[in-house]
């Protein structure tokens, strides 16, 4: 899971440096604002992905073949519906770039030549988070990281071709990553298909299109939305107001966001574990197994939020040079780079315990840890060092990153001395 997840922040570093060397802040800038947006949208999709590998882990538990290929298609189902109310919608989500952002000129155009080829890849990437997620509930580790290598290799081979070679600029990251999305898919499905038949699971399943069971996953899928929302809502706050306070400050946040997707997705790939582990455990009615893979996970988590710290403080300087070789965004990257250095410390627990969480299919939770934070970890804290300007935002993110992981470790405490984990 480590492995396979690292390949995704390698993808963003990649479009990072091929656009970053072309010489001016403002293709960096622009395509910093529109991939935050597509990001935006894509990671609030993420409860296609967590929902489903929660489901599906607990099936997997139950042995229930029947239940594993109805989630399967319910997911599918929903995900296309979800793509094409993205795409639909892409004119106002344009405007609303323009509006939140206060960007100038060039930068916008850049921003809006990105986004509008990238919204397209909505179907691809949406359905590929259910099977991404279908992957993981049944525990096959090697399905996600062959997927994602695949895709990767793909959209870096294809962007600096198109970018470099064929001097697309921003419009060749975005072809890109597009033509590396339905790649994914397709690639995806035969995975997928070739697993369903090696594990005995019929997929022609009838009566899949329940609405009791619908309505379920909708519930659950709500809970998990507006948790992504507020997430995706503290992430699109901090680019949002870096482009207000300038286009270097907004350059310079794209660059070491980079770092945070580092730490993110490789702490990720044990959260994705302890989803796929922790559901089976709560599928096999063990509260025992749930405890020992939580124990693991923290140990693991632990080692590598030190390691990644340890990692920026020593080469985070020379990291960024390779990123950008704009002399000014270099120069106030290396400025902010100490709270890059602490955030994998800081943040290690609420990857973790989102992925417990997930597994425990306890989204409500998640939700109103979630709400808490946002609230008081990261507005909270911005507003009262709001003068700080680009200090006082990742102030706020180191706050809120910490934040979410006391308040999930605290609910996962109560549920554990209240004998509740298998609720």
């Amino acid at each position: 899971m480590i492995l396979s997840n690292i390949t995704v922040p390698l993808l963003g570093i990649v479009d990072t440096a091929v656009i970053g060397h072309l010489g001016s802040a403002h293709y960096l800038a622009g395509i910093a604002l529109g991939s935050a947006v597509i990001s935006i949208l894509f990671w609030l999709a993420g409860f296609l992905r967590m929902s489903t590998t929660g489901l599906v882990a607990q099936a997997y538990g139950q042995n229930n073949l029947t239940q594993l290929a109805a989630l399967l298609k319910r997911s599918l189902l929903l995900a296309v519906c979800v793509a094409l109310a993205l795409i639909a919608l892409s004119p106002l989500i344009k405007q609303a770039i323009a509006f939140l952002s206060g960007a100038n000129s060039k930068v916008l155009a850049q921003a809006y030549q990105y986004f509008s080829i990238r919204i397209f890849s909505a179907p691809a990437a949406l359905c590929n988070l259910v099977l991404l997620g279908w992957m993981l509930g049944v525990h096959y580790g090697r399905g996600p990281f062959y997927l994602l290598l695949v895709t990767n290799i793909t959209n870096i081979v294809l962007d600096i071709y198109f970018v470099v070679y064929l001097d697309w600029a921003v419009a060749g990251a975005a072809w890109a990553s597009l033509i590396a999305d339905y790649s994914a898919l397709a690639f995806a499905l035969l995975l997928v298909i070739k697993l369903a038949k090696k594990q005995g699971v019929e997929l022609s399943v009838p009566n899949w299109l329940s609405v009791s069971k619908m309505a379920e996953l909708l519930s659950l899928n709500r809970d998990i939305f507006i948790r992504s929302l507020i997430l995706q809502l503290c992430f699109s706050f901090m680019t949002f107001y870096g482009a207000r306070i300038g286009e270097t400050a907004l350059a310079a946040n794209a660059v070491l966001l980079n770092f945070l997707m580092l730490v993110s997705f490789a702490l990720d790939g044990i959260a994705y574990a302890s989803e796929a582990k922790v559901g089976q455990a709560k599928g096999q009615r063990s509260v025992n197994n749930i405890r020992l893979w939580v124990k693991i996970s923290v140990f693991w988590g632990v080692l590598f939020g030190v390691l990644y710290s340890v990692f920026f403080a020593v080469f985070g300087s020379a990291i960024i040079k390779l990123l950008t070789n704009v002399p000014e965004v270099i120069e106030a990257a290396t400025n902010y780079l100490p709270w890059v250095i602490v955030l994998p410390i800081l943040a290690m627990s609420c990857f973790l315990f989102d992925g417990v969480f997930v597994g425990l299919t306890r989204a409500k939770n998640m939700r109103n840890s979630m709400i808490l934070s946002a609230a008081i970890g990261f507005f909270g804290v911005f507003w009262v060092f709001i003068e700080w300007q680009n200090n006082a935002l990742w102030l706020a993110m180191s706050c809120f990153m910490l934040m979410r992981g006391v308040t999930l470790i605290i609910k996962y405490l109560q549920l554990k001395a209240t004998n509740q984990l298998l609720d």
